[in-house]
């Protein structure tokens, strides 16, 4: 044998190391590079319109995670178990019911799970940024679950929900800040405008005069009180409402509008066309003004300001279908040169 021929030694089944195969490699290594990824964006500040987006990240890896279901809260007989909320879950720790608990039987909170605590309302408001009303709206409830009395989550729970349409979420929510915050007028005068839009005027009459013991010099209290009045046809009460608001606040354009309305409604045409007159100026490119000006000058015989404002109010809003009526009308009128006014139509809806 030649010496310097070397030969290697064989190793031993024993001192193989092992190796993970390919497809297993293959498998592995994108889970993990995923995980590492979030778990590493967690921590880092990000924009608030990516919060939303992380935490559905969040949420869809909880979901395929192999975590410990947790026990459910036994219902009573005859009632059956709802669906759990989709939830965070913190790796680190295990899920456990939130340990703040709602009001009982509060319609406005959302009941919910997580390991730790979320910034609902921030995540609200990126939804609301999104044109995700109803998500903000969720997110929203799920911050009254966490701490009933939020007066930021329940002042933008009753700003969205307005915006999206659920009136009566709304209402709610601004009664629940009425009560959060006692010294304040502003929810009540919002809650009562939504009462008038309901058409509950004595509700919304019961909440205007809590909000007038809170803020007696507000002119939107006397304004909304002066709405739920006339909505209630209690003219009398819409008129010194109204008359409060236009002396608070000389320059109201729409407390000076509703109290000519409220005067034509009285047949005080005189005065309709006073107070009428200094609503067009302040609101000149509103077209109801100009048809109740047109309303009331009309009544008076004074024809020609009449076809003014109401010419006024259908080029402001061509399809504004009153005006038009009445500026026909006062066009026939005059072409027959009539010796008085004829009646007018009826007249459009109060402004807000």
């Amino acid at each position: 044998m030649n010496p310097k021929t070397r030969t290697r030694p064989r190793r031993t089944a024993s001192s193989r190391r092992f190796t993970v195969p390919p497809a297993l490699r293959k498998a592995l290594i994108p889970a993990a590079l995923a995980a590492l990824g979030l778990a590493a964006w967690e921590d880092v500040p990000l924009p608030r319109l990516l919060k939303p987006w992380l935490s559905h990240a969040m949420e869809a890896r909880a979901g395929q995670a192999p975590v410990a279901a947790p026990t459910l809260p036994l219902e009573a007989p005859g009632h059956e178990l709802s669906m759990a909320a989709p939830r965070l879950v913190d790796e680190a720790a295990p899920v456990e019911p939130s340990t703040d608990a709602a009001v009982p039987g509060d319609a406005l909170a959302l009941p919910h799970t997580h390991a730790r605590r979320v910034d609902h309302v921030a995540r609200a408001l990126g939804l609301r940024d999104l044109g995700d009303l109803s998500g903000a709206v969720t997110e929203l409830r799920r911050a009254l679950h966490d701490d009933p009395g939020a007066t930021d989550a329940l002042a933008q729970l009753a700003r969205t929900a307005r915006v999206a349409g659920d009136t009566t979420l709304a209402i709610d929510a601004y009664a629940r800040l009425g009560q959060a915050e006692p010294h304040d007028a502003g929810a009540l005068v919002q809650q009562a405008r939504l009462l008038v839009s309901e058409g509950r005027f004595p509700d919304a009459v019961r909440v205007g005069e809590e909000a007038l013991l809170r803020d007696p010099e507000d002119a939107e209290v006397y304004q909304v009180l002066g709405r739920a009045h006339l909505g209630a046809h209690e003219l009398t009460s819409a008129i010194l409402r109204f008359q409060q608001a236009v002396h608070l606040d000389p320059e109201h354009g729409h407390a000076l509008n509703n109290l000519g309305f409220a005067y034509l409604r009285a047949n005080d045409n005189a005065r309709a066309v006073e107070v009428l007159t200094q609503a067009a100026s302040l609101l000149p490119h509103v077209a109801y003004v100009q048809n109740n000006l047109g309303v009331a000058c009309e009544r008076l015989g004074r024809l020609e300001e009449a076809r003014a404002a109401y010419a006024a109010a259908t080029r402001l809003s061509p399809r504004y279908v009153q005006a038009r009526v009445n500026a026909e009308r006062v066009g026939r009128v005059a072409r027959a040169d009539l010796a008085g006014p004829a009646l007018p139509e009826p007249l459009p809806p109060v402004a807000p």
